[in-house]
Formats: structure tokens, C-alpha cells, sequence
């Protein structure tokens, strides 16, 4: 299965058992882990907890109790928000809209094919990838921050403005030689290569 790896974790939310253990079987299949719920719920009870693994959410639209749009509007609300792909044999046009502007990733109405099912699931867990990386790195880039000492917070506030040394030296009271050194530190301890790279680490923070 092209995209998929080893670990990952698909949930399964359907209120129909015996759907639940086809689809369950099926994502076996391909060599993923899968947990199944019987309601939006359960899920929620059971799931709450900052999912850290890549995952996905296989998501029936209309259930007893919370449905499955009413479940992606609660997970919008959790730290972190595995891709969703809903499934439904009620689907239209309105439904789909709401639930793709709402960030699905896929709407497949029931009966689909068991390849357009993994083929989504696949696409999911790429998107959630991607996105575990990218959080991860500000995480990093985050943690390296947190080592600046107040002085080289100020430098590095006056290099985001593009202020040359001499300049940031008159700005905060101190000599070029000083703020130099406070720049190589800040490149040490960030790890970054350049000046551009620096401001490409913290573009990602939305500095």
C-alpha cells in the first residue's frame, strides 16, 4: 500500500458491527493497526488523549447520538487532529461540502470499492505524516529558543527586522563586537547554517 506505514493506526467509527469488522479486516490487510468504536463516543472517551502516532479516522456520517460531523467538530478542538475520512450510505451534496470544507479528506459513499477505501486511507496518513514532521521540527526549533538568553532573544529580535550590527549595537546600548558574538551564539544554539535559514526556522514558529 503506497503511503502507508508499518504502526500506523486507522480508527474505525461505525455504529454497524458488521461493517466494522469488514472494514477492519480490509486495513489489516495492508498491514496497518486498526481500533474500532461503535459511536462517536466511545471514541471520544477512549481517544481524547493527544493521539502522537500517525493515524487516521474512518468516520460514519449518521449514528445514533453524536454523528460524524458532529465528531469532527469536536476533534477540531483536540491538541492534535488525525485527517478524516468519512463513509456513508445517506450521503449528499450539502453533507459533503460541510464535511470537506471542515477538512475531510475523502467522502466516499456507500457501496465504494475496497481500493478507493485504502487508496484514502493512504492519502490520510501521508497528510498526517507530514503533518507529525512539521510539528515535530517546531517542537525542535521551539526547545533551541527556549536556550537564548534574554540578550540574545533582543539580538535575534533585531536580526528578524533586518537591522545590521552596527545598528542593532546603537538599538540596544552594546558594541558591534558584542552583538556579534551574540550572533554566532544564536546561530550555534539555533543550529542554523545562515542568516536565511534562521529566518526560515522561525517563519515556521510564525515569527
Amino acid at each position: 500500500m503506497h503511503g502507508a506505514r508499518d504502526g500506523a493506526t486507522v480508527f474505525v467509527v461505525d455504529d454497524d458491527l458488521s461493517v466494522r469488522e469488514a472494514l477492519s479486516s480490509l486495513i489489516r490487510s495492508v498491514g496497518l493497526n486498526v481500533e474500532a468504536y461503535a459511536s462517536a463516543s466511545e471514541f471520544i472517551e477512549r481517544c481524547r488523549c493527544p493521539i502522537e502516532r500517525e493515524a487516521c479516522v474512518v468516520l460514519d456520517v449518521r449514528m445514533p447520538g453524536l454523528s460524524g460531523l458532529d465528531l469532527q467538530r469536536e476533534m477540531t478542538a483536540w491538541p492534535r487532529s488525525p485527517p478524516i475520512i468519512f463513509i456513508t450510505g445517506h450521503g449528499d451534496i450539502p453533507m459533503t461540502v460541510r464535511a470537506i470544507k471542515a477538512g475531510a479528506v475523502e467522502f466516499l459513499p456507500k457501496p465504494f470499492r475496497d481500493q478507493d477505501l485504502l487508496d484514502a486511507i493512504a492519502q490520510a496518513l501521508r497528510i498526517d505524516r507530514d503533518a507529525l514532521r512539521e510539528a515535530a521540527d517546531r517542537a525542535l526549533v521551539r526547545a533551541r529558543l527556549d536556550t537564548l538568553t534574554q540578550r540574545e532573544r533582543e539580538v535575534l529580535a533585531l536580526m528578524i527586522q533586518g537591522l545590521r550590527n552596527k545598528q542593532a549595537a546603537d538599538r540596544l546600548g552594546i558594541s558591534e563586537v558584542t552583538v556579534k558574538v551574540h550572533r554566532h551564539n544564536i546561530m550555534e544554539k539555533m543550529r542554523a547554517g545562515s542568516v536565511p535559514a534562521l529566518l526560515a526556522m522561525l517563519a515556521q514558529q510564525g515569527r
